[in-house]
């Protein structure tokens, strides 16, 4: 009962102290967390997919796994943040879930390849970026285009990316430069 008391009583409690108490098997300080982590996370989650069946099993299965492994959680003595631990854990369950749906979705080999459709997330991103911009960003090769958008459209920070992306930060840092490098020669 007493680490319900204390997530009560510090409700100013930041997110990785939250996931200590977790860890604890503190049930107050999970409802906390997710109180304050799950609009966001869910927003975020949209952003990348439109089926809402798919992100509200990509957040289940995330505040899962916070439950489940938040003593593995090493926080700032790693560099690391809650938030961005907890983001990682759901970017991962949703190409998971992504993987799991494109194995049970196989079209029958005799359906013809139709031409190729923009992807939702390039139909996204024109709406969002049009015009010079928006041509010379679909124009970048994939790879920097997703460090691009990560950093630049969803705000993340060089950490954020790379534990999205799953690629070390130097990376991250690389794919920038020569994302802004390229954009910048096509601008002008």
């Amino acid at each position: 009962m007493r680490s319900v008391r204390t997530a009560r009583r510090r409700p100013d409690a930041d997110e990785e102290h939250l996931v200590r108490l977790v860890a604890k098997g503190d049930r107050a300080a999970f409802e906390e967390l997710y109180r304050r982590t799950s609009p966001w996370m869910a927003v975020r989650l949209r952003r990348r997919c439109a089926d809402e069946q798919i992100v509200a099993e990509v957040m289940q299965e995330t505040y899962l796994a916070v439950w489940r492994a938040a003593g593995a959680f090493a926080g700032a003595a790693v560099g690391g943040s809650a938030v961005g631990w907890l983001w990682t854990i759901a970017a991962r369950r949703l190409v998971d879930a992504f993987r799991r749906r494109a194995h049970h979705a196989e079209p029958p080999p005799e359906a013809a390849p139709r031409p190729t459709a923009p992807a939702a997330e390039e139909e996204a991103l024109a709406a969002t970026v049009g015009g010079d911009v928006g041509d010379a960003l679909r124009c970048l090769a994939p790879e920097l285009r997703q460090v691009l958008q990560a950093m630049v459209l969803d705000g993340l920070s060089v950490r954020e990316t790379a534990a999205l992306l799953g690629l070390p930060e130097g990376t991250v840092k690389t794919r920038a430069r020569r994302a802004r490098t390229a954009m910048r020669r096509a601008l002008t």
